[in-house]
């Protein structure tokens, strides 16, 4: 299946790029699969390619370019840049699947739902979609390209390492990624937990902010 996948994408343009979190080589891969431009962003060199810390990360333009308070992605991005460039190598895959995949204004229809009281799950159902419909063929493609064998996967979500093994990648380890709940955010936080079986520790709330 991995050899398949890694036909599937190409590496497009690669460059290094100094960052506020470390140096990083970024790479824009092409792909057959989803016809999207996806990044690798890796620090180090990755060697045997065996239990490289790997961040599987989806695009989010609300939170990582205006700042939205409704989620943590923002956070998640920038801890995993400085977790990764603090060790000897590592990557964060930024997969450009907004909106859990539903795209960009599909999200901001869920938005609104979710101003009318609707948990983030519920609104994506409204909608018509699934709770998640991201994919993980393309990054599995990308991992190997990139002569990735096996991985400690940063997640909270055991769906993204069941998604990723089934592929063909083995998750030596999960590696835990909680950012502290904001009022805005605790809700939406808590719903990824309760109904989407994320791996938090967060109390329950009983209404959204």
């Amino acid at each position: 299946m991995l050899a398949d996948l890694k036909k599937q994408v190409s590496i497009y343009a690669e460059t290094k790029l100094p960052t506020l979190y470390g140096n990083f080589k970024v790479y824009v891969f092409h792909n057959k699969i989803d016809h999207k431009e996806h990044l690798a962003i890796v620090h180090g060199e990755i060697g045997s390619g065996e239990a490289v810390p790997v961040r599987i990360h989806s695009e989010c333009l609300t939170s990582e370019v205006l700042g939205s308070l409704k989620c943590d992605c923002r956070e998640q991005l920038q801890e995993a840049l400085r977790y990764i460039a603090a060790r000897k190598s590592g990557m964060v895959l930024y997969m450009r699947q907004e909106g859990r995949g539903i795209g960009l204004g599909n999200k901001i229809r869920a938005y609104a739902l979710q101003e009318q009281g609707y948990d983030t799950v519920e609104a994506n159902h409204k909608l018509g979609f699934a709770d998640d419909l991201r994919r993980y063929d393309v990054a599995a493609g990308m991992l190997a390209t990139l002569g990735v064998h096996s991985v400690q996967l940063i997640t909270n979500n055991p769906q993204k390492v069941e998604g990723i093994e089934a592929l063909g990648i083995p998750v030596i380890k999960r590696i835990p990624l909680q950012i502290e709940p904001n009022p805005v955010n605790e809700f939406y936080l808590y719903t990824k937990s309760k109904k989407s079986g994320h791996l938090l520790d967060i109390k329950p709330v009983d209404m959204a902010v």
